[in-house]
C-alpha cells in the first residue's frame, strides 16, 4: 500500500526514490504530512486525499486543550488550512480536508473527539480501495483481450490507497482473463511513467513496454495502440480533465489515430463546482525538475523555464470517463451531473 496509519503516524513510501530504493518516512504531526504531499513523497489525486485526511488526525491530535474550545476550532480550521495549501491542483484534497473538518465540527464537543476522525480517515482510505476496484471493474469491459493499452504518469497502487485507477483498468481485465500490454510513457520530467508505473506492472507481472513521451504519436501510427487509459486530477463540470502534463498532447494524438481516450478516476474528483477547465488551478513546479535528472543537471545555468505540472484535456477529446458508478459519455454537463443524483 501506497501508506500506512500506525495509530499516531502516518508512513508512506518514498516515491521520489522509487525503483532503486524502497525508502518509508514516517510523518508524526500534520506538517510533516504537509511536506510529503508538497515535496511529491506521496502523489496521486486519491493518495494525497487520504494522506490528508489522516494529516487532520495528527493535527487534531496535536492539540492538547479542548478541541471543541474556540482555541481548539480555531486550530483545526488553520490545520486544514495549512493541509490545502500544499498543492493547488488535485480536487480530492480539498474534498478529504472539507470531509473531515465537517466531520470534527459536527463532533468537536464530543469526548472521542479523536477517535471519531481517525475513523473517517480510515473510511476515506478503504473506500479508495473499493471505489478503485469498481472503477477497475468497469472499466475492464471496456478493454478486449490481446489489447495493448497506453498510459501516461502513474495511476496506480502508487497514486491511491491501493489497487488504482487507470491501472485498475488494466488490473482488473488481466484478473479477468484478458491478456493486456502496456505502453507506459515516461512522463516527463518527473517520470512516474518510468519510475513507477513501469515498477507497479513489472511486479505484478503485467507486460509493459516503456517509451519516452515524444515517442507516443509515432507508436500510435504503427497501429501498437489500442486505446489510452489514464487518470485525473480534476475533472470539471463539462467534462475536461486536468492531468499530468502531456496528457492533452496524448489526447490529441489518439483523436487523429482514431484510438479510444478514457479517463479512469472516482467520483471525488469530479468537481462541479468548476465549470470548464479554464478554471482549474493549475500547480508550476520548480525548474529544477526540468533542468535536472535525478540531481545531475542537463540544461545551461539560468535557463528560462516553464514547468506546469498538469495540463488541461477538452472534454470533447475523451471517449468516456470510468468511475465507481459506470462510464459516462458526453455530453459530460448532463451525465457527470447524473452521477450525483
Amino acid at each position: 500500500m501506497t501508506l500506512e496509519w500506525t495509530g499516531d503516524a502516518v508512513i508512506f513510501i518514498d516515491q521520489r526514490k522509487l525503483p532503486l530504493e524502497e525508502v518509508y518516512v514516517k510523518c508524526t504531526n500534520h506538517f510533516d504530512t504537509f511536506t510529503a504531499i508538497k515535496d511529491m513523497i506521496v502523489r496521486g489525486a486519491p493518495a494525497i486525499g487520504a494522506s490528508a485526511a489522516f494529516g487532520y488526525v495528527l493535527g487534531a491530535k496535536e492539540f492538547r486543550g479542548e478541541l471543541g474550545s474556540e482555541k481548539g476550532i480555531d486550530h483545526m480550521k488553520k490545520v486544514k488550512e495549512k493541509l490545502a495549501s500544499s498543492r493547488p491542483t488535485a480536487v480530492n484534497l480539498f474534498w478529504a480536508l472539507e470531509r473531515m473538518h465537517k466531520t470534527f465540527l459536527e463532533n468537536a464537543s464530543s469526548d472521542n473527539t479523536i477517535d471519531i476522525l481517525e475513523k473517517e480517515a480510515l473510511a476515506i482510505a478503504f473506500e479508495d480501495i473499493e471505489v478503485n476496484m469498481a472503477i477497475g471493474r468497469n472499466g475492464s469491459e471496456l478493454l478486449r483481450d490481446g489489447d495493448t493499452v497506453l498510459t501516461h504518469c502513474n495511476a496506480g497502487a502508487l497514486a491511491t490507497v491501493d489497487y488504482g485507477t487507470a491501472l485498475g483498468v488494466i488490473r482488473a481485465a488481466v484478473e479477468a482473463g484478458k491478456r493486456i500490454s502496456v505502453f507506459a510513457d515516461e512522463t516527463r520530467p518527473y517520470l512516474q511513467g518510468a519510475r513507477l508505473t513501469a515498477w507497479e506492472l513489472m511486479k505484478d507481472g503485467i507486460d509493459v513496454t516503456l517509451i519516452s513521451d515524444n515517442m507516443a504519436g509515432w507508436v500510435m501510427s504503427q497501429g501498437k495502440i489500442d486505446a489510452v487509459v489514464v487518470g485525473a486530477d480534476r475533472i470539471a463540470a463539462n467534462g475536461d480533465v486536468a492531468n499530468k502534463i502531456g496528457t492533452y498532447s496524448v489526447a490529441v494524438l489518439a483523436q487523429r489515430h482514431g484510438i479510444p481516450f478514457y479517463v479512469a478516476a472516482p467520483l471525488s474528483t469530479i468537481d462541479l463546482s468548476t465549470p470548464t477547465g479554464k478554471e482549474i488551478p493549475i500547480e508550476e513546479r520548480s525548474h529544477k525538475e526540468i533542468t535536472h535528472v535525478q540531481g545531475i543537471q542537463v540544461a545551461p545555468h539560468n535557463v528560462k523555464c516553464y514547468n506546469p505540472a498538469f495540463d488541461v484535456t477538452p472534454w470533447n477529446l475523451v471517449t468516456g470517463i470510468i468511475t465507481e458508478k459506470g462510464v459516462v459519455r458526453p455530453p459530460y454537463n448532463v451525465t457527470l451531473k447524473n452521477l450525483f443524483d
